[in-house]
């Protein structure tokens, strides 16, 4: 394994954080890092609210990346932690895989390598799980 998913996992573990904002709003229950094709890491957590307005961690970071005049991802990895301690999310959501391919669209999307499993070293493309866009 790539010494920057150990990188990006210790990322994403540093911000990891559940907690209670108000009655209505929790964040960090889950955090991604996403690498940026310079290679700089970019960090977010996920924010859960009373109505639709939340976000997911990996679009939270993908923003992140944006605000600081990025715009290209090549990787990304998420944690959340439940009884059994910290453990990797997986496979982004829909709108999360939906951003990805609408920030980079001409197939490019295709090759952002996601951590499916950490312990096991195991990885995918987005483009096996997203294998056509909508808009062509």
């Amino acid at each position: 394994m790539e010494k920057v998913w150990e990188e990006m996992y210790e990322a994403a573990k540093k911000v990891l954080n559940n907690r209670q904002i108000s009655e209505y709003v929790s964040a960090g229950a889950v955090s991604a890092a996403i690498q940026s094709s310079s290679g700089k890491i970019y960090t977010g957590v996920c924010i859960d609210t009373a109505s639709t307005l939340g976000i997911c961690a990996e679009r939270n970071a993908i923003f992140n990346m944006i605000t600081n005049g990025e715009n290209e991802i090549s990787k990304v990895l998420c944690l959340f932690q439940d009884e059994d301690g910290i453990r990797d999310g997986g496979a982004p959501c829909g709108a999360c895989r939906e951003l990805m391919v609408q920030l980079m669209p001409n197939g490019r999307y295709k090759d952002i390598e996601i951590m499916k499993d950490f312990n096991k070293g195991i990885t995918l493309k987005l483009g096996d799980l997203t294998p056509e866009w909508w808009i062509k």
